[in-house]
């Protein structure tokens, strides 16, 4: 039996990147995965990629609408909700000088507010299903300082502060919240941050070299301990942030 063999888990964020490795990974491992982005086609896209049961649901995060018709669409096909991922997130480089209101804002919305909704919409349904597992996206740069991500360095602070009291506040009803703290990791978005340098190639060279382990870590890596995460083999992680950086916080 594959360890999350009839389980049902709502993906944000899912259509490329990390959220795509995660929706890839735990259909794998045998749960019903239903894919939420506001890009729906790329949704899509991901959704034929697997082979198992799906849905795909267009969602902006940082709408209260809709991540609660995302969770009641999850409970009224599926009858209930075991694991929610809270993954989508933007990011942009700056310093506390160079960043715009603009972009402090669009990061704080979809990073924080996003993370907020997902749980304030999951969490009663997981509840009422018996129990489960709430998994938000960190970062490694909520834990030490990263050059040029102050805005993106407070969301992901934000995001772990917030994981560990929803950890306490709802333990006692069977959902389990943690979170997990990549490092750099090789996706779409690190591409488009890198192009924005005056030399891009050097630009992604210094961020293979932040981790120890001198490359990027991958999708798939930062998968695997979602799943982990949502399976029951992690029945006593409760209010963890799990680090997956290839050692950038060892040092």
């Amino acid at each position: 039996m594959q360890r999350l063999e009839g389980k049902r888990a709502i993906v944000t964020g899912a259509a490329n990147g990390i959220g795509r490795a995660i929706a890839l990974r735990l259909a794998s491992e045998g749960a019903r995965v239903a894919i939420a982005d506001v890009n729906e086609e790329d949704a899509q896209e991901v959704a034929g990629e697997i082979d198992g049961e799906t849905l795909v649901h267009k969602t902006d995060v940082t709408r209260d609408g809709d991540v609660e018709a995302l969770v009641g669409r999850a409970v009224s096909e599926w009858g209930g909700l075991d694991v929610m991922v809270n993954n989508a997130g933007v990011g942009v480089a700056g310093t506390a000088v160079t960043t715009t209101e603009e972009e402090y804002e669009r990061v704080m919305d979809v990073c924080v507010r996003g993370t907020f909704l997902g749980m304030k919409h999951a969490i009663p349904a997981i509840k009422d299903a018996g129990g489960g597992s709430v998994i938000n996206m960190s970062s490694v740069a909520a834990l030490v300082g990263l050059v040029d991500r102050a805005v993106y360095s407070a969301a992901k602070g934000a995001i772990y502060s917030m994981t560990r009291a929803s950890a306490i506040d709802h333990v006692g009803e069977g959902v389990r919240v943690n979170c997990i703290a990549p490092g750099t990791v090789d996706t779409p978005w690190v591409a488009r941050i890198t192009s924005g340098y005056d030399d891009p190639e050097e630009a992604r060279a210094n961020m293979r070299a932040r981790q120890p382990h001198g490359r990027l870590v991958t999708p798939e890596e930062i998968a695997a301990m979602a799943a982990y995460l949502a399976s029951d083999e992690s029945a006593s992680v409760i209010g963890a942030c799990m680090v997956v950086d290839g050692g950038v916080t060892a040092r």
